[in-house]
């Protein structure tokens, strides 16, 4: 309860210093030093409200984590860190992450582990931070001073971090026209996570509305080059971690807008195709801005996370910082409103 009511008030400056920093000017350079402290703050304590960071750490250690489960293996050093609801179950996760991960198999330390997953997603909201100053000092503080993005970043080492880094990367790459390089961004997030899927036919249809040359080449060359060493490494097993994940989908937390209406005494089947629903309307509305010449690709990943049946808090790794280089003031409101709203959620009380 204690920690609740912290992350509470840390929520509260955040909104009063946003309101504040609308009023002031104040040196962008500043802003960023203080988002980048407050992103770092929470590596001085221990992993929170997750196990993720050691879930990642048992599949590197799997001669093929698509193939086996750690259940089957039984690493004498990581399972029994693993959440317990990651045991029997085959990777999720894209190729890139899997073969960026395999270097971490031979550590023996959880908590050399945790710590390297911490960081990694702490410097990835810092260079959203970072990135996202090129707008102004309101948009770095947007992201950089989130308690709420820092505690599961630095505190918790999701990979979602890295997720909304590469896009915001490839958003800031396109804007100052080095589209092949924004292409390798999008392909390697996608690669990632699958999130970046979603957005990336936005991008295409604001580039075709407006003649904006994309980069297409730097998408396929990445693209092929993580698919050739996966292929290479895992032979096709890789792919088959779309049929864990679509699992996944299936599934319901009490946070998820399926999960809401079920506590209501809506049946499950009928929550998931509510959101199923109200994303594809959504998402046709969206396509209709992305064809008049707007990709409005923050709002996209605040509708899909709202509409997500498996919600977490540190899906806002990647709806905040989008948020805060989009100007787009719906979004922004909406990020604020989900990370209101999940503030509470996996902090036990």
């Amino acid at each position: 309860m204690a920690f609740l009511g912290l992350v509470i008030v840390a929520f509260a400056l955040y909104l009063a210093a946003l309101a504040l920093l609308r009023r002031r000017s104040v040196a962008a350079r500043w802003v960023v030093a203080l988002g980048i402290a407050v992103q770092v703050a929470p590596l001085v304590g221990p992993l929170l409200l997750s196990a993720d960071a050691w879930t990642y750490w048992g599949y590197a250690r799997l001669d093929d984590p698509y193939e086996q489960t750690p259940a089957e293996v039984r690493d004498a050093a990581s399972y029994p860190w693993l959440g317990a609801r990651w045991r029997d179950t085959t990777s999720v996760y894209g190729p890139a992450f899997t073969l960026a991960t395999e270097p971490t198999a031979v550590f023996t330390s959880p908590t050399v582990v945790e710590w390297l997953f911490r960081f990694a997603a702490c410097a990835a909201i810092s260079l959203c931070t970072v990135l996202a100053a090129r707008a102004g000092p309101f948009e770095a503080a947007f992201v950089g001073w989130n308690p709420v993005v820092a505690v599961h970043a630095g505190g918790g080492g999701h990979n979602d971090a890295s997720v909304g880094a590469l896009v915001v990367a490839a958003l800031a790459l396109g804007s100052a026209r080095r589209r092949e390089a924004a292409g390798v961004a999008w392909a390697v997030g996608a690669l990632v996570k699958w999130i970046p899927l979603v957005l990336l036919p936005l991008r295409v249809l604001e580039a075709r509305r407006t003649g904006r040359p994309a980069g297409h080449l730097g998408f396929a060359a990445a693209a092929a080059v993580v698919v050739g060493l996966a292929t290479w490494r895992y032979g096709r097993s890789w792919v088959e971690a779309f049929g864990p994940l679509a699992a996944n989908a299936g599934e319901t937390t009490s946070f998820s807008l399926a999960g809401r209406l079920n506590a209501f005494g809506v049946p499950k089947a009928a929550g998931l195709a509510f959101g199923a629903a109200v994303f594809a309307i959504g998402f046709v509305w969206l396509a209709r801005q992305a064809w008049r010449g707007r990709a409005r690709v923050a709002l996209a990943a605040g509708l899909l996370l709202v509409c997500s049946p498996y919600v977490t808090p540190w899906y806002l790794a990647w709806v905040v910082p989008l948020a805060a280089v989009d100007e787009d003031r719906l979004a922004r409101g909406v990020a604020l409103a989900l990370t209101a709203y999940l503030l509470p959620q996996t902090i036990p009380i």
